[in-house]
């Protein structure tokens, strides 16, 4: 049986935080998409958002700040339990778009939850590298995967992150199938970041969902790429939309048995006897024994 995952990428306009209503009318916005696809599926959709979609700031650095200071809230606070009930309600795996997480330690973070179709958080990741100056975000320490019971292995990586090529790599070492990257890009790099979205693919044999906020919040150009670096579906442009895909996930797996274009076998490289490879930059090393990514 295939291991199909139906998504819905949501290229929108950021959301002002905060209040009831809002998040009521942010859950009428997705029965009203879901009601357009049919929900006759055995496999619950994935809803997507870009990131900090319900934590919209803007203006001079202090008018951000202040902003998202107003915004933060524990990753277990009101919010949390408002998109927990919108999965559980509406039967979805949401990804509600990255939210402004006051930590534990007063610091402020840039967190992906990950909402499961009974409502259960089954991830948080707290993005790793913040664009730097413009955010004020406390990196993360760790690199997040969550399991879609007998469908697949999904990674986040928020923006930013897919610049650092150990980002990716780390997670699909970790056996992600699919890497879901939350953006809202506003400016000209969008074109790069594009042509990363597609690199990651290929370098490490997964698919790449990246979902850009939709002008004036981000320069859009959403788009799925295959682990072969394909281009399966993509936004034209930066007004709002909805991107929709169903991935086999055995795609991957067909990649990596047999190589990208029947070719290239990067996780079957090495063999057990070849030489460790230092890697002082990372005070590491690559050691072909562990080389193989894990299921």
């Amino acid at each position: 049986m295939a291991r199909y995952l139906p998504i819905l990428m949501m290229q929108e306009v950021a959301r002002l935080h905060g209040s009831d209503a809002e998040l009521q009318a942010f859950e009428a916005e997705i029965a009203a998409q879901l009601s357009d696809f049919g929900a006759d599926f055995e496999q619950p959709r994935m809803v997507v958002y870009p990131e900090m979609h319900l934590c919209s700031a803007s203006g001079t650095p202090e008018q951000r700040k202040r902003q998202l200071e107003a915004a933060a809230e524990p990753i277990d606070g009101p919010r949390n339990r408002h998109l927990s009930r919108i999965a559980r309600h509406l039967g979805i795996w949401l990804l509600p778009g990255t939210v402004c997480e006051r930590g534990s330690d007063g610091y402020l973070y840039n967190t992906a939850p990950v909402y499961s179709p009974e409502g259960e958080r089954v991830a948080a990741y707290r993005k790793c590298f913040p664009w730097r100056p413009y955010e004020p975000y406390r990196p993360g320490d760790r690199l997040e995967v969550f399991d879609v019971p007998g469908i697949g292995r999904v990674g986040l990586a928020i923006c930013y992150d897919i610049w650092f090529p150990e980002t990716v790599r780390q997670l699909a070492w970790e056996g992600a199938d699919v890497i879901i990257n939350q953006v809202a890009t506003t400016t000209c790099d969008r074109a790069q970041e594009q042509i990363l979205v597609q690199a990651n693919a290929i370098f490490n044999q997964v698919y790449m969902v990246s979902v850009n906020a939709a002008t004036p919040s981000g320069e859009g150009q959403s788009l799925v790429v295959d682990p072969e670096g394909r281009i399966r579906a993509r936004m034209p442009g930066a007004t709002a939309g909805t991107l929709t895909d169903v991935l086999n996930l055995d795609e991957v797996d067909r990649v990596r048995t047999f190589g990208t274009a029947g070719l290239n076998r990067m996780w079957s490289q090495f063999r057990d006897d070849d030489p460790v490879l230092e890697l002082p930059m990372y005070e590491g090393r690559l050691d072909p024994c562990k080389w193989a990514h894990r299921s």
